[in-house]
């Protein structure tokens, strides 16, 4: 049976960006990213996850990092011009973006947020982002999401 499209692979297709559409096996629980690359059997350091943040003037940002680092938060905060920035609470995710945690796009979010993708991934030929579910995931340049999203670059990992 065909999977049924993601917002953002919809998003992708309207704006005529390229991508591919990988999948992987959730059976096992085992989805955090790096779990995710191996499965996949691709090099971590080109699969990145979507984080969300608070930011202390209460804007909300988002952040794609490589999935084996972390977020440098006075980094981040640094990068959209904010004294401090948390992440938000695990239930503020899907009112939030329209994903699940653990299945959180940063392309074709309820709303547009501040982006910023990790400083590594700009040279990179192509990069895998969720696709918007567990299980699922895209595969497409950077400069295709900045496109998408209109994301800026940082060093925003650690």
């Amino acid at each position: 049976m065909a999977q049924v499209k993601t917002n953002a692979q919809r998003m992708l297709e309207k704006e005529k960006i390229p991508y591919l559409a990988h999948t992987y096996e959730t059976g096992d629980g085992h989805i955090d990213g790096v779990s995710v690359a191996h499965k996949m059997g691709i090099d971590p350091a080109v699969v990145f996850k979507t984080l969300v943040t608070r930011g202390a003037s209460k804007g909300i940002y988002v952040f794609v990092v490589p999935v084996a680092l972390e977020l440098n938060l006075k980094a981040a905060a640094r990068a959209v011009g904010e004294k401090s920035v948390e992440m938000v609470a695990v239930k503020e995710i899907t009112p939030l973006t329209g994903y699940v945690r653990g299945g959180c796009s940063p392309i074709g979010m309820k709303k547009h947020y501040p982006t910023v993708v990790d400083e590594s991934a700009r040279p990179l030929e192509r990069m895998i982002v969720s696709a918007g579910r567990i299980g699922g995931q895209i595969e497409l340049a950077p400069g295709d999401l900045q496109k998408a999203t209109g994301c800026s670059f940082a060093a925003v990992a650690e």
